[in-house]
């Protein structure tokens, strides 16, 4: 197991570093999981706290018990051959054990946010969390350290979010993490900033509506993007769609296809 971990995360860690934008569609379950990974082109999988949390009647902020979060995540795990990165949010109050557990599942990445603590508490976090990895024998485990310096502004302009992105970012780099997370970063302007003072294929982003195209972001040296809970709201959303047509009186949506 410790030797297809550690391979899956060289991969995956490749994946990152290529010039080519890596996309990730976030899965909540086997069920998706499996749709996603059956689409031609699909390398990686990424899982989302706040769709696994929404699943089982949860409030996303870690209002899910970690035990339960880790067994969603390992069902993901064992219904694919792809690399699978886990969001496991704050790391439920221990980054460096929680993620030491999700190795031992076979998970090659994770999602750590740092809420916007003190930034040394954040850096001691990401050395903690690399170093569990090393100690696992998955020394390319690909931490995307996030940063909520746009999510918690605390009023500060965006021109001072990003500052504050680029200072933590760069602090956690230097701690030993391969990639940093800035949701909400969108402009282009900010995401030029990120990528210079992070270097390219550095810097990771959720897809939103009105993102900046694909193409675009992978010019501009993006590792990667992942769509977090927006892919749950596109399978409810069409659930949704799918009810409103049977009480008007209409069937399936042409189109339907089966799954396996």
């Amino acid at each position: 197991m410790t030797q297809d971990t550690a391979a899956r995360a060289s991969h995956l860690l490749a994946l990152h570093r290529a010039p080519e934008l890596l996309t990730v569609v976030n899965v909540w379950d086997v069920a998706s999981a499996r749709a996603v990974a059956d689409v031609p082109g699909t390398t990686a999988l990424a899982t989302a706290s706040h769709s696994i949390a929404a699943m089982l009647g949860y409030e996303d902020g870690e209002n899910i018990p970690v035990d339960e979060m880790l067994a969603a995540v390992d069902r993901i795990v064992r219904a694919t051959d792809l690399p699978v990165t886990a969001d496991l949010e704050s790391g439920y109050g221990d980054p460096a054990g929680t993620v030491r557990r999700a190795i031992d599942l076979g998970v090659v990445g994770a999602n750590i946010e740092d809420g916007m603590r003190p930034l040394a508490d954040a850096v001691r976090a990401v050395e903690a969390v690399m170093g569990a990895a090393r100690d696992a024998g998955v020394p390319d485990f690909c931490l995307n350290a996030r940063t909520d310096a746009f999510v918690k502004d605390e009023g500060r302009s965006p021109e001072e979010c990003l500052e504050v992105a680029i200072e933590r970012g760069r602090a956690f780099l230097d701690a030993g993490a391969p990639m940093v997370f800035v949701p909400r970063a969108a402009e282009r302007a900010h995401v030029e900033a990120l990528v210079a003072a992070f270097g390219p294929q550095r810097l990771t982003l959720i897809g939103v509506p009105g993102a900046l195209p694909l193409a675009e972001l992978q010019d501009l040296g993006v590792a990667r993007v992942s769509y977090g809970p927006w892919s749950q709201r596109v399978a409810l959303t069409a659930l949704q769609q799918l009810v409103e047509g049977v009480h008007e009186g209409r069937g399936l949506p042409e189109g339907t296809r089966p799954l396996n």
